[in-house]
Formats: structure tokens, sequence, C-alpha cells
């Protein structure tokens, strides 16, 4: 080498990655509620999941969603299921101020790996509404809908206490529950509901009920042909009568 030249190569992927193992192993995991993940912020980062103190779950942030509202999203998901009590799932998050191209969620993944087996990465575990096309196909007997399947009958918090169609019951039923509710639209790609769905009334409940007793009660108030089904981490309504291979029909009208 010339004089006064010398050449330096720093390895900042694996600095990088040293420095999140030590600080993730020498945390102590939060509860993952929706009042403890609130005081987080909306920063980019990379977290972990835990289920009865076993690792479970390594992800980061994306440009859609810093780390607030993806454990937001991870805390709802966790509810209404059975085998799991969302009490038992916590958290470790870390905002990273320099985020690079690293791919940190995959290294993480393989890091944690020789110890743990990460079981909810590719379980399926927060995925969105697979669509109409996959209604026919199983959940993987590994995946997070086989390992904690659906709860219907958890008490839900809607209430029934005047009339009103079942579209209306239906989107409110939706929007309270941690897990995808489908119903039929008045055409394919339609933002609309089917016109039965529209029209029909539904009567007031005014007793405390499950969420599977909301749904036969609105189905049964539809014309005939109706069916609600219960799939691997769904419910869909459709106008059918339908045995499903990995279903169960709830109620037909």
């Amino acid at each position: 080498m010339p004089p006064g030249y010398r050449e330096f190569e720093f390895d900042l992927p694996q600095a990088l990655l040293a420095h999140l193992i030590q600080a993730f192993d020498t945390m102590e995991p939060g509860p993952l509620t929706p009042e403890v993940v609130e005081l987080i912020p909306e920063a980019q980062g990379v977290y972990q999941l835990f289920h009865r103190n076993t690792l479970v779950y390594i992800g980061k942030t994306d440009a859609q969603s810093g780390l607030r509202q993806r454990l937001s999203r991870h805390a709802w998901t966790v509810q209404h299921r059975k085998n799991l009590a969302a009490s038992d799932v916590s958290f470790k998050a870390i905002r990273v101020y320099v985020f690079t191209a690293i791919d940190l969620e995959t290294q993480l993944i393989q890091h944690y790996k020789s110890t743990a087996t990460v079981a909810w990465n590719s379980s399926g575990f927060g995925s969105n509404d697979p669509g109409r096309e996959r209604d026919t196909t199983n959940a993987r007997p590994e995946g997070f809908d086989a390992q904690f399947p659906v709860d219907l009958d958890r008490q839900t918090s809607i209430m029934m206490e005047s009339s009103g169609s079942a579209q209306d019951a239906l989107v409110a039923l939706r929007k309270s529950l941690p897990y995808t509710l489908r119903f039929e639209a008045s055409a394919r790609g339609s933002r609309k509901a089917h016109p039965d769905l529209q029209s029909t009334k539904i009567l007031p409940l005014v007793e405390a009920y499950t969420t599977r007793q909301l749904l036969v009660h609105i189905v049964r108030s539809l014309p005939s042909g109706w069916q609600a089904t219960l799939l691997p981490g769904r419910v869909i309504i459709y106008k059918e009568q339908r045995d499903y291979e990995f279903g169960e029909a709830i109620a037909r009208s």
C-alpha cells in the first residue's frame, strides 16, 4: 500500500444485527394489550411476539405501518381464539432510527431459530382474507388458524336494541370481530351488499348473546337459501346451500 493510505471494511449489517440481538436478549417483554401498545411510537423498527414466554414471531415495520400499528393489529388478532388467551401473548419492540435496506427480519429469524421454533412466522398469523377462491382449502395443521381456531361462542359487544337491516348488523359485527367476516356482495367486486342483506329487517335482541347466536339470528331472518359457514380463520355468509369439506355450517335459512 502507498504511504498515507489504508483500507477499512466495516460490516454494517452484522454489527447492527449483533446490537439488536443483544438489546432484545436483555429486555423484558411487555403485555400485548391495546393500552400498552398505544404508548409505542408509530416508528420503524423490529419486534418479537411471545406465547407464554416462548418466542413465536419476529416482524418488522414497512412503509405502510409502524410499530404501533403492527402491534395493534397483532393484539387484535389474538382475541376470540380457542386455546389462546390474549393475556398469554407479550412483545418486545425496538425502534431503529437508521433503517437500512438490510433484511433484519430474516436475519433475526435465522439467529433465533437455533434456539426457538418461531412458530407463528409463515403460519398464516396476521394474514389478510385469502378471498373466495381459497374458501375450499384447508388450513395447514401447524398453521395459526388450525392451532388456534376462531371461537364463535364469545359474547359479542354488538347491541341490537332496535330493528335494522341484515347489512347494518353484519357491518357492525364485522367491525367488532378480530377475524374476517365476509358476506356476499350485490355483484363481483362491488362494495354494496347483496339486495337480500339490504332489504331484510332484523328484529332486535335484548339479551346478551354470542357471535354464533347473532349469526344464527341474522341468517335465519334472511330469505331461503342463505348460509353462514365457519372456515379456518374466518366466517363467510353467502346465498348458497353447500357443504364445505373444511368448514362448519353455522346456520341456514
